[in-house]
């Protein structure tokens, strides 16, 4: 599962801006993989937050997956009804081999939500009171984040560009359902 968080308290680089990490946890290998990116936060960051977690771990810890599943919020850049990232989706399931469904977490169940819980909640607790003054700090301190369940996290820094404003057409969403 794929969850974007807004940029942490204290997270501005002096020299550089901001950080937006996305995130992805396997709960039942306890691991996380978190793509902080440090261009906009957009449908093209959601969208490669999954494919480098595919690379990086995914495909590892499911070899042979014929089917992804994320999920995500009903809003912002990593929303399952956004245009763009459908189609960020539908390019990266071309990519990479499996099939990718988004779907949303019912309304109101965040509280829920296990992925949240298991790495989204030890990443502020490890960041607790720690100046974020550099990309370098937030990606170490992500990283060295565990938990007595024996949670281990990497992270990873995104410096690629995530362009805001994509238009997408309205055929362009109608010939991904065609294709699906």
């Amino acid at each position: 599962m794929i969850r974007s968080g807004s940029a942490p308290p204290g997270s501005a680089d002096r020299d550089e801006g901001h950080a937006i990490p996305y995130g992805s946890c396997d709960v039942a290998a306890d691991t996380g993989f978190v793509n902080a990116g440090t261009g906009g936060n957009t449908a093209a960051l959601a969208a490669e937050s999954i494919r480098r977690w595919w690379q990086r771990a995914g495909k590892d810890a499911c070899p042979g997956a014929a089917r992804l599943l994320v999920t995500g919020d009903a809003g912002g850049s990593g929303g399952w009804p956004n245009r763009a990232g459908k189609a960020g989706l539908a390019a990266l399931a071309a990519r990479t081999g499996p099939q990718i469904t988004a779907g949303p977490f019912p309304p109101g169940t965040s509280r829920w939500d296990k992925s949240g819980h298991r790495l989204s909640s030890p990443i502020t607790l490890g960041w607790r009171g720690r100046p974020l003054t550099s990309y370098d700090v937030i990606i170490n301190t992500i990283g060295a984040v565990t938990a007595g369940t024996g949670l281990t996290v990497t992270a990873v820094r995104d410096t690629g560009r995530s362009p805001t404003g994509t238009t997408i057409s309205d055929e362009q969403p109608r010939d991904i359902e065609e294709r699906c």
